[in-house]
C-alpha cells in the first residue's frame, strides 16, 4: 500500500535513530508519517558534528556492528560505499599499562602475580559452577572469579553507572558474554584469543560521522520531517491526537513517543502518580569532550577504557582510527566519555573548565601531549543511559499500563528504558510494527 491521502496518518516524537527508523517502516507499510523534532537537527545520540575539519559523535562513541545479520547488512546498506571497515584494536588503561580488552582476553599483559592471581580465580569460580544471580556483582563473581571482578569489572562498572554493582539489575547481563575457559587459559598464557567476537571487525561512515547512518535512512524515507518542534502538549479529542508546540497544532490518527519517558511524562499530562514512578527511572547523563589534535601520533586503538575513579573520562575513542576523514591531513582526533547524575555539578559546570580538566588529566597519563592540542568542544547530552537498577522493573510496568490505556506507543531507548544499541534499535522498531524480515523493506 502506498502512502496517500486517506491513509492513517501516524505522528512520530523524535527524530532520533528509532523515531527515524519506525518513519522508514511505517511509512513503506502504508501510513501517512510525520517526524517532529525539538531539535533543528536529527539523529538524537547518534548526532555528529564537522568544525575545523574534525568529525565528531557527539553522543559518544559508535560503532557498527551486530549480531543481528539481517540488521547488519541493512545498516550497511544505508552506508553503500561511504564505509570502513576496521578490526578492533582496544585496550584497558591499568596501573599505568594498557592491557587488552576484554580484560580476560588480556591477562599475559598484566605482571606476572596478578595473571595467576586473575586465572584461578577463573578457574575456582569455574569449578564452583555458575549459581543463580540476584545482582550483576554476583554475576561478575560466579563467570569471572574474584580477581578479575575487583581488578577491572567492578571499578570500572561502578564508575560509569555511578551505582554499586550490587544493585544494578540482572537485565543488564544480556550485554555481557560469558567468556570460554579455554579462552582466558590461552590469553593467561600469551596465546593470542579474543572476546566479544562480534565486534572484533566493525563498520563506520567514512564521512559524515555516525549521524550519516540516520541521514541515508532519512533520504529512503518518504514522510514529512519538522525539526524546531518541540511538542508541549498532546492531547485527543474525537479519537483524533492533537499535538501543539504552543503555537501550530497538528491531527493524527495514531502517535509513538520516541523521547524520553520523562519528558512524555509531562506532555501527556500523566497524573501524579505515574509522574513519581517515572521520576523514580534513574538515568546518567553523558559529557563528552572532543579533541583536534596538531600531530598524527596517537596510539594505534580503537577505544581505550579508563577504570581509573581518579580520572574523569572513563572511555576515550580515537575517531581518527575509525576513519581518516575524522581529521584534517596530518591531524588526529580524540572523543572522551564521562558519564554523570544529571544532578553532578560537574554536569552544570563550565565547558572551558570541564575541556581543560579533561587535556590535562589525559595529558598526565600520556594519551596525548597537551602543547598538541589545537581543538576542543564539550558537549552535554541529559539522557544518556537508562539505569537499570534492582528496583527499576516495580516502576516500568505501571508506566507502560497507563500508555497503552493512553493509546501511545513508545519505542526506543529512553522511551522504553531499555539499554539498546543501534542494532537493537531497527530490530525493536521492526517489532513494534510486525516486521520480520527486514530484506523486504531493504
Amino acid at each position: 500500500m502506498k502512502t496517500g491521502q486517506g491513509n492513517p496518518k501516524i505522528c512520530i516524537l523524535g527524530g532520533g535513530l528509532s523515531g527515524i527508523a519506525y518513519a522508514y517502516f511505517a511509512s513503506r507499510i502504508g501510513y501517512d508519517v510525520t517526524v517532529l523534532e525539538k531539535e533543528n537537527t536529527l539523529g538524537g545520540l547518534m548526532r555528529s558534528i564537522n568544525e575545523e575539519g574534525f568529525t565528531f559523535d557527539i553522543g559518544g562513541s559508535h560503532i557498527i556492528f551486530s549480531k543481528d545479520a539481517e540488521v547488519l547488512d541493512f545498516m550497511l546498506k544505508l552506508l553503500g560505499d561511504n564505509k570502513v571497515k576496521n578490526r578492533r584494536n582496544t585496550a584497558i588503561l591499568y596501573r599505568g599499562r594498557l592491557v587488552k580488552y576484554p580484560f580476560e582476553n588480556g591477562l599475559s599483559d598484566l605482571p606476572l602475580t596478578e595473571n595467576a592471581s586473575c586465572l584461578i580465580h577463573f578457574l575456582l569460580a569455574r569449578i564452583r559452577g555458575k549459581k543463580t544471580c540476584k545482582n550483576l556483582k554476583e554475576f561478575f563473581y560466579n563467570h569471572f572469579g574474584k580477581a578479575i571482578s575487583e581488578k577491572y569489572l567492578i571499578p570500572y562498572n561502578e564508575k560509569i553507572w555511578k551505582i554499586s554493582v550490587e544493585d544494578i539489575s540482572l537485565d543488564f547481563i544480556g550485554r555481557l558474554p560469558s567468556p570460554r575457559v579455554i579462552d582466558v587459559v590461552k590469553a593467561s598464557l600469551g596465546v593470542g584469543s579474543e572476546g566479544y567476537v562480534h565486534q572484533l571487525y566493525f563498520y563506520y561512515p567514512k564521512k559524515g560521522g555516525i549521524q550519516y547512518l540516520v541521514e541515508s535512512l532519512r533520504e529512503k524515507t518518504v514522510c514529512k520531517i519538522l525539526t524546531g518542534f518541540e511538542a508541549k502538549n498532546v492531547t485527543r479529542e474525537s479519537g483524533k491526537w492533537i499535538v501543539s508546540n504552543g503555537f501550530k497544532e497538528m491531527v493524527f490518527d495514531r502517535i509513538v513517543s520516541t523521547i524520553p519517558i520523562h519528558d512524555a511524562a509531562r506532555i501527556f499530562k500523566a497524573p501524579q502518580e505515574i509522574k513519581n514512578d517515572i521520576n523514580h527511572l534513574k538515568y546518567n547523563s553523558l559529557i563528552t569532550v572532543a579533541i583536534g589534535l596538531d600531530k598524527t601520533e596517537v596510539k594505534n586503538l580503537s577505544w581505550l577504557y579508563i577504570p581509573d575513579k581518579t580520572v574523569h573520562p572513563h572511555r576515550i575513542s580515537f575517531p581518527s582510527n575509525f576513519s581518516p576523514e575524522n581529521a584534517p591531513e596530518r591531524k588526529a582526533s580524540i572523543l572522551a566519555e564521562i558519564t554523570v547524575k544529571p544532578e553532578d555539578p560537574l554536569f552544570h559546570d563550565n565547558e572551558d573548565k570541564i575541556a581543560n580538566m579533561v587535556v590535562e588529566e589525559l595529558d598526565r597519563l600520556k594519551i596525548f601531549s597537551k602543547e598538541n592540542v589545537v581543538y576542543t568542544r564539550v558537549f552535554k547530552i541529559k539522557y544518556a543511559y537508562p539505569l537499570l537498577d534492582s528496583y527499576y522493573k516495580e516502576n516500568i510496568g505501571r508506566i507502560n499500563m497507563f500508555f497503552n490505556e493512553k493509546g501511545v506507543e513508545l519505542v526506543g531507548r529512553f522511551s522504553e528504558f531499555k539499554y539498546i544499541n543501534m542494532d537493537d534499535a531497527i530490530r525493536n522498531v521492526a517489532i513494534h510494527l510486525g516486521i520480520s524480515n527486514l530484506r523486504e523493506y531493504g
